[in-house]
């Protein structure tokens, strides 16, 4: 088994074919996003696939360490930030292909008018063990 982060964007990825954003839907729509997001964890829960997955707000900010005994330094929030995370699923499943199908299916969560988003998720595998360094 192996586990692979299913990452949503909402801005930042390849425009998706229903590119109406979230915050046009209606509530029904938004509601029936969510619960085919529910459901599908479900299922995974059920065949032991599903890890963990959250629904992100926009807001963040930027934090780094700063030296000792300072504060971290803190930049944001980015609003206008080109990247937005929407949420994340992670998955443990027997292979790579598997970790595709089930993204492809994610990927067809209804968006407006109740048609699917058809949107581009970014699937990234765990990293397993330290990469080998050759010099």
């Amino acid at each position: 088994m192996a586990k692979y982060l299913l990452l949503k964007h909402y801005r930042g990825a390849p425009a998706p074919v229903n590119d109406v954003p979230m915050d046009q839907w209606t509530p029904e729509e938004i509601s029936a996003h969510m619960q085919y997001m529910n459901d599908f964890a479900a299922r995974l829960e059920g065949t032991g696939e599903f890890v963990d997955g959250q629904a992100l707000a926009p807001e963040g900010a930027w934090v780094r360490y700063d030296g000792e005994g300072r504060s971290p330094v803190t930049d944001g929030p980015f609003a206008e930030t080109k990247d937005l995370i929407a949420g994340w699923m992670i998955i443990d499943v027997d292979s790579y292909e598997r970790a595709i199908e089930l993204a492809g299916e994610l990927s067809a969560a209804p968006g407006a008018g109740g048609k699917p988003i058809h949107e581009w998720l970014e699937v990234r595998p765990f990293l397993t063990a330290p990469p080998t360094i050759t010099e």
